[in-house]
């Protein structure tokens, strides 16, 4: 056992960018890469395209960023561990292997499920958010428990080179190879706690390099074009330094770690994982070189007995129209084409949210510093029950272009169908994970 692993993070959302991780897979002399692609409503979605086609499910860019990222993985002995299985981590390990054999490589891919939990949902069940039976809120779609390291560990012991989940928590996947590694205890709740705070900083890729940090002209950050995603070398203690590949855009600094550090946490003293409640108050944070930051302490307590569980629902659907208005009074023209807008919707449509952007459309108010604008973009959306009611909120917007106000032009309309998240709990012992490995040679493949 050597006495630090190097673990990268390549990718903080399923639509980020492909390169970092390939840099990092290159330069980083990693012993593990990471990419989360995994959010609630991203999973609920999977869900629906592997209804419509049992193949699929798997994220949507998995193919792009094997067929990249692959042959520098193999050459350089680096695992992979991902999220990218999303609603069918099976169906996308044959994708992989599929890959791996047009590209004339062998690799050993190991697939973890037991989070999809709908078949056996309590629906009746009341939502953490709002208290009522989550089948209140609408047709649930999909209920995916978030799995920790114990979901992940047998696929490690299993030697895979990839290994692909569905939702698993966003901090276990980085804290799962450092357990595997250093052989901790899972009943050593700091150092499980200490995993689970590098894995935070590190979960969300080029955030804490300063992609989310910066502001020109109060938080500066060079190079964002080409932004470099974080790797951490971390040793047996639980203690890393957090740093990124020499020439990368962005900065690692004492400020981007505790901004990234904070990043959607509710109570820094309980941060609730399917593996360990973790103080992140009880972490330091130190500079120690230019980008560079040392992560020591930190202290846990004992995991919770209830997994939480992601249910996505049928929410409807939303019907949006758009058009611009520019010019001398453009303020004044938009305002006019909402309140038509208004007259002509608003009987119809419960929920109707008319927006000004550029003006009001983020917080909804001007907050009293009033800048008069020389273009606007009139927004138009409403919540309907179906795709065909939806569709009038885009065709009465469209009708805007020869009935007035004057001068609007650029129109667009668009509708989609809502997915709605909320939450549940589930007893842990109620989930059963399984592995599934696929194996590709040049002539040769398996399924275990």
């Amino acid at each position: 056992m050597s006495i630090l692993i190097r673990i990268g993070s390549g990718a903080g959302f399923s639509g980020d960018r492909l390169e970092p991780a390939l840099i990092l897979a290159e330069k980083g002399n990693l012993d593990y890469l990471v990419l989360e692609c995994l959010a609630e409503r991203t999973i609920a979605l999977a869900q629906k395209r592997k209804k419509e086609n049992s193949s699929l499910g798997y994220d949507p860019l998995l193919e792009k960023r094997m067929e990249l990222l692959l042959p520098a993985l193999l050459q350089n002995g680096v695992r992979l561990i991902t999220n990218m299985g999303a609603a069918n981590p099976v169906g996308g390990a044959q994708k992989v292997v599929e890959i791996a054999r047009r590209l004339g490589l062998s690799v050993k891919v190991a697939a973890v499920t037991g989070d999809d939990v709908l078949a056996f949902l309590d629906t009746d069940a009341p939502a953490t958010e709002t208290g009522k039976p989550l089948n209140s809120h609408g047709r649930v779609l999909s209920a995916n428990a978030y799995l920790g390291v114990e979901a992940i560990l047998p696929a490690l012991e299993k030697e895979a080179d990839i290994i692909l989940t569905g939702r698993v928590a966003d901090p276990s996947l980085f804290l799962a190879p450092m357990i595997h590694h250093f052989g901790w205890s899972a009943d050593d709740t700091d150092l499980l706690a200490r995993g689970t705070i590098i894995g935070h900083l590190l979960e969300c890729g080029g955030q804490i390099a300063g992609g989310y940090y910066a502001d020109p002209g109060k938080k500066e950050v060079p190079n964002l074009a080409n932004l470099g995603f974080p790797y951490a070398e971390i040793k047996a203690d639980g203690s890393a330094i957090i740093t990124k590949i020499p020439d990368t855009g962005g900065v690692i600094n004492l400020m981007t770690a505790k901004e990234q550090l904070l990043y959607e946490v509710i109570n820094p003293h309980e941060y609730i994982t399917p593996d360990v409640i973790a103080d992140f108050t009880s972490a330091r944070l130190r500079e120690v070189g230019p980008d560079q930051v040392e992560v020591t302490g930190g202290k846990g307590k004992e995991r919770p007995k209830t997994l939480k569980v992601s249910v996505g629902y049928h929410a409807g659907f939303i019907g949006e129209g758009e058009i611009s208005y520019a010019g001398s009074n453009a303020l004044g023209r938009a305002q006019l084409a909402g309140e038509i807008m208004r007259k002509r919707l608003e009987e119809s449509f419960d929920e109707l949210r008319i927006d000004y952007i550029g003006v009001s459309s983020t917080h909804r108010n001007t907050f009293g510093e009033w800048n008069k604008p020389y273009e606007v973009r009139l927004r138009v959306a409403a919540k309907a029950d179906s795709l065909g009611e939806a569709a009038k909120i885009g065709e009465e917007v469209e009708s805007l272009y020869t009935n007035g106000p004057a001068g609007g032009g650029g129109a667009r309309k668009y509708t989609h169908e809502v997915v709605g998240i909320v939450s549940s709990l589930i007893p842990r012992e109620e989930i059963g994970v399984s592995v599934v490995v696929k194996e590709s040679g040049l002539v040769e493949e398996k399924t275990v």
